[in-house]
């Protein structure tokens, strides 16, 4: 090698060393569909002389064709990469784009504005430092919902720094009353979130005003650049590196000498020599090496990857976290989160998901809904479920504990994402807030109850809250027929279908109530009438708790049965007549005696049919499950079930 290639190869090798040291920014684009995102982006690549002359030339040519310029340069072309976004115009998924400078280098997530597509976004915005959100200036745009919504995602996921872009301002003749407008319209809502940094910045994505260069058509702004900002936005106080959290990835053991722990470092600093705990066994011991690929290293720090030797033989496998014992997270099964949910297929309390959190996955369910968050107004809402995008509070409980701190403290052991178990797809993303506390952030009921005036009134739960929480209005079914007629199957069988629905109902077996609360009465007519009375009384109580309740007895006449609809409400009972021959019934109902004619021979009470039922089945002619699809098409056509 030559003199000359010698210094060609030290300048090389400087300058990738140069470019290695140079501090990273990840931030993402988000705002209203078409305010600008896909441009803004194209404008700082081409700005900033990050597009290779070929592909300049082919986007030039496609601009002709799909871009919104009239030919020329269409910068959102550059991250418009799926042919369904530049027929359509749109974005649809989210863009990752690399470019650097002089001074940074940077990741940016381009992400989608449409309302459907706000799990993406929650995605770009997880490892995101920064958030732009773009302000469409136009008459008519401004602070629009989605803008809203992705700036509480934002403050949501932890994103400190907040520079809100006011796009298109040459369309609005580069107006500073517009311009201050919004910026007033901005502030009154962020008022409601916690933006720790927050920017505006007058630009115009596709002649360039104010992005990397200052704009002379807006003289009457003082501030920086787009890019200025960019490349000297303080960041290096945002990382963890107070608590030292090491989740173990995976043991390595090339050979009987040697046994690592592999991992990224979630936050904090580790040395040789510092004393750790592993969790959950709360093992202790030393760190003997810190082992890289370039080699051992004395200390270390978020987010390097390293494997990890201890001086003592301890258990620990993927999925524990290695910690310092001064200094531990939270080592639970119970707690509160809020959760962004990403599936089509609503979320169902009670059911079984998979929780991963840092490099460990294990079951559980959302316990309890707590509220649901309307992103316009930041006010909560009692709900059954969460939809598609939609944003709620959520109990959890895990099969078994994990090491978590509160997500505003440390997002990488503050965060997790839900997998649904049968199709392995992910859900939803969390934030945990804690473990589990009371709407008094901690303190006692009693401590709560003194704090305030005693003639002051508990807010009591509302029929209306209730309704909201589960998805349904209470209501009394009467599954009312002879003995064998199938009442307790097809009650037992709606309630099932109601749970799989994520609602909440209950049955009452005239068998297994005569057992317990009616133990004392026999089947004389009197008797038999308290009996249904009873049960309505437990009906309502029911209901009142915001429960469906599924009532299957004989109830054997009009009289008893309009008595027990008197009890809970007419306005909220169902009388549902199963019928059947009278020999069939026998045959089914082995533990009584023989039904003939429509009378009940053990206690002489002839059985009337219901006048007016709101459903007859004739359980001799249809299977189970039709009846159980037949009952619950009944509830929810009288608004019963949504």
């Amino acid at each position: 090698m030559s003199h000359q290639d010698e210094l060609i190869t030290s300048d090389i090798n400087a300058y990738l060393d140069q470019h290695e040291k140079k501090e990273l920014l990840r931030f993402l684009t988000c705002g209203s569909v078409d305010d600008g995102k896909s441009t803004l982006i194209g404008r700082l690549l081409y700005d900033s002389k990050m597009i290779y002359e070929d592909t300049l030339a082919k986007l030039e040519k496609e601009s002709a064709v799909h871009g919104t310029t009239g030919g020329g340069f269409d910068p959102a072309m550059l991250t418009d990469g799926l042919k369904e976004e530049k027929e359509q115009g749109i974005t649809i998924d989210v863009a990752y784009r690399y470019f650097s400078t002089a001074k940074r280098k940077f990741i940016i997530a381009d992400t989608p504005g449409h309302v459907q597509y706000t799990r993406n976004m929650a995605t770009g915005a997880s490892t995101a430092d920064l958030a732009i959100i773009l302000v469409d200036a136009r008459p008519g745009h401004g602070v629009m919902e989605q803008t809203k919504r992705h700036s509480f995602i934002a403050s949501l996921l932890g994103i400190k720094h907040v520079l809100v872009a006011i796009n298109k301002m040459d369309l609005v003749d580069f107006s500073e009353e517009v311009y201050n407008q919004i910026q007033q319209d901005y502030r009154e809502f962020a008022e409601r979130l916690d933006p720790t940094d927050l920017h505006f910045i007058p630009i115009s994505a596709l002649l360039g005003d104010n992005v990397v260069d200052r704009s002379e058509n807006m003289p009457w702004y003082k501030g920086s650049t787009l890019m200025n900002f960019l490349e000297t936005v303080y960041i290096g106080s945002d990382r963890n590196l107070k608590d030292f959290r090491f989740p173990v990835q995976s043991v390595i053991r090339p050979n009987l000498d040697f046994r690592g722990f592999s991992g990224t470092i979630a936050s904090g600093i580790v040395r040789v020599g510092d004393e750790i705990m592993s969790l959950p066994s709360r093992k202790k011991s030393k760190i003997k090496e810190i082992v890289t690929f370039d080699g051992n290293l004395e200390e270390a720090a978020t987010p390097m990857s390293v494997t990890l030797t201890f001086e003592d033989e301890i258990d620990s496998s993927r999925g524990d976290m290695i910690v310092k014992p001064g200094n531990l997270p939270k080592l639970e099964q119970k707690f509160d989160a809020m959760l962004v949910w990403m599936s089509e297929q609503a979320m169902v309390p009670g059911r079984e998901y998979l929780f991963k959190h840092t490099t460990k996955t294990v079951t559980g369910t959302f316990s309890t809904l707590r509220y649901q968050i309307d992103v316009n107004t930041m006010k909560s809402s009692p709900a059954p479920a969460l939809e598609l995008n939609q944003i709620g509070r959520v109990n959890i409980e895990l099969n078994q504990p994990i090491s978590f701190d509160r997500y505003e403290n440390n997002k990488s052991t503050g965060a997790f994402i839900v997998i649904d178990r049968i199709n392995n797809v992910t859900v939803a993303a969390g934030m945990i807030l804690d473990h589990r506390t009371s709407e008094n952030t901690g303190a006692s009921w009693e401590q709560a109850s003194v704090s305030k005036s005693l003639t002051q009134e508990i807010s009591k739960v509302t029929s209306e809250e209730r309704s909201a929480r589960y998805g349904q209005t209470p209501v009394t079914v009467l599954f009312t027929g002879l003995p064998g007629a199938g009442k307790s199957t097809t009650a037992y069988g709606v309630e099932r279908q109601l749970f799989d629905m994520g609602r909440s109902a209950s049955v009452i077996d005239g068998q297994n109530f005569r057992m317990g609360v009616s133990r004392d009465l026999n089947f004389s007519r009197d008797d038999r009438s308290e009996n249904v009375r009873r049960a309505a009384e437990v009906a309502s109580m029911m209901n009142k708790a915001g429960l469906i309740c599924l009532v299957a007895l004989v109830a054997p006449n009009e009289e008893i049965r309009q008595k027990a609809a008197e009890v809970v409400g007419t306005q909220h009972f169902v009388i549902i007549h199963l019928t059947a021959p009278d020999e069939l019934c026998a045959e089914r109902n082995q533990s009584a005696k023989l039904i003939k004619d429509g009378d009940v021979q053990e206690t002489g009470v002839s059985y009337q049919p219901p006048i007016n039922a709101d459903l007859v089945l004739e359980t001799d002619k249809i299977e189970p499950a039709e009846c159980v699809t037949k009952v619950i098409e009944l509830l929810e056509a009288k608004k019963f079930v949504s």
